[in-house]
């Protein structure tokens, strides 16, 4: 991958607009915040507690029911149907605004959600632009994703952030023309620098958007050119132990037994694309 140093941000594609990322942990979750109490409105699979806007809380609510059925079905994870309920129901915190979301997170500046795979919860501010179409299918593939194959598996960060941000459907045209220019200028990571990289402490957001594009990429890549039935049996022995190199080998026996053939052939599909 080469990068320019000097000057101006040089990513390729200023117009992808919102990126986001599940960055840290948390256990604790509190029940005040800058002196008030959480709100909360209950449905099936998820409870969202919010302190100001109501309207926009039972929004939050209806849309992240719809994308658990959509986003479940999608992977092909279908026992989530009768997932998630009663005292297992996804949690979904609104904060009041983008500084109290950070101060009570500690995220960076550029993060505008992150889910809690231990908690099984949700945070983020109230911002209406992109939160209900993109952050919340986002986080609620995250949860979906993870609680499928769990943290024995050697995932790779790339494939997790990869199907989160494929299940933002708005994205996808945007990222296929943003990870062509990518390669037109040779600023692509290779697959093996992708599965070495942990983001998590990146600070260059050019690094970051260039990740998230391409982990997308590569996961679309995988489910469309070669069925979401195969994905799904590729990330089971992920799941299950198996190195990624080994998990392609066995779930791609005819088409891509080596890191080496899947970036061969993703590459190829962005110049189709």
């Amino acid at each position: 991958m080469r990068r320019d140093t000097q000057g101006a941000s040089s990513f390729p594609f200023p117009v992808l607009t919102k990126i986001y990322f599940v960055l840290s942990f948390l256990i604790f979750f509190p029940a005040v915040v800058e002196g008030q109490e959480w709100r909360e409105t209950k449905s099936d699979h998820f409870i969202v507690y919010f302190l100001q806007d109501e309207k926009f809380a039972k929004d939050v609510l209806s849309h992240a029911e719809e994308y658990y059925k959509s986003i479940a079905s999608e992977l092909g994870y279908e026992r989530y149907s009768v997932f998630w309920t009663w005292d297992k129901r996804v949690k979904i915190y609104i904060y009041s605004d983008k500084n109290s979301f950070l101060n009570a997170t500690g995220q960076p500046a550029w993060s505008e959600g992150m889910a809690n795979y231990f908690s099984k919860s949700i945070m983020s501010y109230a911002w209406s632009t992109g939160f209900l179409d993109s952050l919340l299918p986002h986080e609620i593939a995250h949860l979906i994703f993870r609680d499928y194959v769990g943290f024995k598996g050697e995932i790779p960060l790339w494939l997790d952030e990869g199907v989160a941000q494929w299940m933002e459907p708005k994205k996808r045209q945007i990222i296929k023309e943003a990870v062509r220019e990518l390669l037109k200028q040779d600023k692509l990571i290779s697959v093996s620098e992708m599965l070495a990289l942990d983001i998590r402490q990146a600070r260059d957001e050019d690094l970051v958007k260039t990740f998230y594009i391409e982990a997308m990429s590569l996961v679309g890549f995988l489910i469309t050119q070669h069925g979401s039935d195969t994905f799904t049996a590729f990330c089971r022995q992920l799941r299950d132990g198996k190195s990624f190199e080994d998990a392609l080998e066995f779930s791609y026996p005819t088409s891509m037994r080596t890191i080496e053939d899947l970036e061969k052939q993703w590459r190829a599909y962005i110049k189709e694309a």
